[in-house]
């Protein structure tokens, strides 16, 4: 059975950092691209960052841009999410995915890590 099990949220004020983890059971995901995406309250799910498979490239919205770093180890199935001088609006429930091809809808996901960041 494939499980994606995030890590790593928390509480954190304005200003600092937090790290999340995402590990990879049931299969290896050196072939795949993997995501992180974000849901704050009454909004709908947003893309954050990913990273490719086969060059390491990786891509950010907007808005986390200079701030937060995707990186992944391939040996620990693992994928990260570095987050520096968060905000308020950075608060969400974080998802990590996986997908071979970046089609996210159907790849695999995990069941979200609570981020709140205090004023």
């Amino acid at each position: 059975q494939v499980q994606l099990v995030e890590s790593g949220g928390g509480l954190v004020q304005a200003g600092g950092s937090l790290r999340l983890s995402c590990a990879a059971t049931g299969r290896t995901f050196s072939r795949y691209a993997l995501g992180w995406f974000r849901q704050a309250p009454g909004k709908e799910r947003e893309f954050v960052a990913a990273i490719n498979w086969s060059d390491d490239s990786t891509s950010y919205a907007d808005s986390v841009k200079g701030r937060f770093t995707i990186s992944r180890d391939n040996a620990k199935n693992t994928v990260y999410l570095q987050m520096n001088n968060l905000k308020p609006e950075d608060t969400a429930v974080y998802y990590c995915a996986a997908d071979p091809a970046q089609l996210w809808h159907q790849g695999y996901w995990g069941q979200g890590t609570q981020v709140t960041v205090s004023s």
